[in-house]
């Protein structure tokens, strides 16, 4: 997190110092919580994929003709397989980055062992290009090394905390889990609900949940919350209104 001086305003050599440490500080804690954010905001997306896709799928059955046994059949066949799907996905994606993350905190305890008089000179010379001057990032690089020499130069050279270096298995447990949740929705308002509504109801209820996701997952993002949330229910509502008409005509011509 930079810190931002008035032009008019000249700080001491203890502003300096004061200043370096919340720089020094700052970089760990921000990835740490976009780490959270990106974890909280893919569940989003995982409970948005569940609905639209197993919402799709019942209404396109019922738009046929199906009768409720073959309604709980597709649907649960889309939530296990969708879920499967996301899971798989998500485990292979995160490992391929933890392993990459690992991968340099391995290099970097490496250079610490192998030349750690270069590895402290470099960090310091990081900090002088960041805007501090040279004895006081030299001061700020020796008592960060003090503290914990590994996690200084992660965070400082590659934005690395490794306490949040993702488990793969957790990000595919996560994304199974946000995609059942969302998945839920769709099957619970088409089977509960009387055959002559069912449809209809179904439809609002779904557009109404990925309203709801698409301002969060917008939020979480830093992007507008208007437009992302028509985007996702009007490609929801279009995601449902094929499936249905689809379901329709093949029931009109094979049934």
């Amino acid at each position: 997190m930079a810190i931002l001086l008035p032009t008019l305003f000249r700080p001491s050599h203890a502003d300096l110092d004061a200043g370096a440490r919340a720089q020094t500080v700052a970089p760990s804690s921000a990835t740490s919580l976009a780490a959270r954010l990106n974890w909280l905001r893919a569940g989003v997306l995982g409970a948005n994929d569940g609905i639209v896709s197993v919402a799709a799928i019942v209404v396109g059955v019922a738009g046929a003709g199906g009768s409720t046994p073959a309604i709980v059949a597709a649907g649960t066949a889309g939530l296990v397989g969708g879920a499967i799907s996301m899971a798989l996905g998500e485990y292979v994606s995160v490992s391929s980055q933890s392993d990459s993350q690992r991968a340099m905190i391995t290099k970097q305890k490496r250079k610490l062992h192998d030349n750690p008089a270069g590895e402290l000179a470099a960090l310091a010379t990081l900090y002088e290009e960041r805007g501090l001057a040279p004895a006081t990032a030299r001061q700020v690089a020796l008592e960060l090394t003090q503290k914990d020499v590994l996690k200084a130069h992660l965070s400082a050279e590659l934005n690395i905390v490794e306490e949040d270096v993702a488990n793969p298995w957790h990000a595919a447990a996560a994304s199974a889990l946000a995609f059942t949740l969302g998945a839920i929705l769709p099957m619970l308002a088409i089977l509960l609900l009387p055959e002559a509504i069912r449809v209809p109801v179904t439809f609002v209820a779904v557009l109404v949940a990925l309203a709801a996701t698409g301002a969060l997952g917008a939020g979480l993002g830093g992007s507008r919350i208007l437009r992302a949330t028509v985007r996702v229910v009007l490609g929801g509502a279009a995601a449902l209104g094929v499936t249905w008409l689809v379901g329709t005509l093949l029931g009109v011509a094979v049934f």
